[in-house]
């Protein structure tokens, strides 16, 4: 069979691009410091392993389309990810909490992949990526206010596809310095754990959604500094567009709410939020408790 027709046999949702050349590899006897071939390889061999397994990831197929799941599912196996699928959306919200990665369709046969977004993004922080026919500026915009972490249009490039999975990723799983600066930050009783996403306030696990999470983190990590609505929107939401609005109030409302205390989150009027002290801050008045406009003594691990 002929390139031409080994392209038009595959999934019109994929664009191909053509291989890079093979560059043969050198065949050496010996590798460095006099080891030999077998062994020299044995040791790359024991490095790619262990990068392996930590980039491998579980990936998500949302996708009601039976031929272009298959072909991403094979494209994703062929980069070593454990993979699944899910032609629905009511079986992607019975199955989304087992994935490192949700690759979702936003056209599917029973629930609005916007709404599937969105229940997904409200339970939990794992990252999706839309993967859809809708091209216009204003799903794109429909689809990160959703919750959607990337947008990528159909038919696309695979190899796009697997950086933008590997940027995403980087953000989700930050690396080195970033990864363990500020992983658990300690107010009083109240501790925020990054690693674990988890909110304990004096050893009590307080159920947050995600929103809500890193909404308290944010302002907790920066607790000397008055933190603006547009900020707030810009960091949480990832929102560059939107006016900041009743969604700030209504998620501050509730974490004050979970928290058992207004004195958590201090409002600035006309500017914004700031984080506070748990104190014995008057949960109605928090602005006229000396204690909540102090703040309090951090430890950040």
């Amino acid at each position: 069979m002929n390139q031409q027709a080994s392209t038009t046999s595959l999934d019109p949702h994929i664009r191909r691009t053509a291989a890079p050349p093979r560059i043969p590899r050198p065949r050496s006897v010996s590798g460095p410091s006099g080891l030999s071939g077998q062994a020299a390889q044995g040791g790359r061999t024991g490095r790619t392993e262990a990068l392996r397994a930590e980039d491998t990831l579980r990936v998500l197929v949302v996708e009601s389309d039976a031929r272009a799941a298959e072909t991403l599912i094979q494209g994703l196996r062929r980069h070593g990810h454990d993979t699944s699928v899910a032609g629905t959306g009511s079986k992607a919200l019975e199955t989304y909490g087992d994935a490192d990665l949700v690759l979702l369709d936003l056209e599917l046969p029973d629930l609005d992949g916007l709404e599937i977004c969105r229940a997904i993004r409200a339970a939990s922080d794992i990252p999706v990526i839309a993967v859809t026919a809708r091209a216009s500026e204003l799903d794109r915009v429909l689809g990160l206010q959703a919750g959607a972490d990337d947008y990528v249009v159909k038919p696309y490039g695979f190899r796009e596809l697997m950086a933008r999975m590997e940027a995403v990723m980087r953000r989700a799983r930050p690396r080195g310095r970033d990864r363990s600066a500020a992983q658990v930050i300690t107010a009083g009783p109240l501790t925020i754990d990054a690693g674990t996403r988890e909110i304990r306030l004096g050893g009590r696990r307080v159920e947050v959604t995600r929103k809500e999470f890193d909404l308290l983190r944010l302002l907790a990590s920066q607790p000397e500094k008055v933190i603006s609505r547009k900020e707030l929107m810009t960091q949480v939401w990832d929102d560059n567009w939107s006016r900041p609005g009743r969604t700030i109030d209504t998620h501050v409302s509730s974490l004050r709410g979970k928290l058992g205390s207004a004195g958590w989150i201090i409002t600035v009027r006309g500017v914004g939020f700031r984080f506070g002290h748990l104190g014995n801050a008057d949960r109605h008045s928090p602005e006229n408790s000396r204690e909540a406009q102090l703040g309090t003594a951090l430890t950040i691990a």
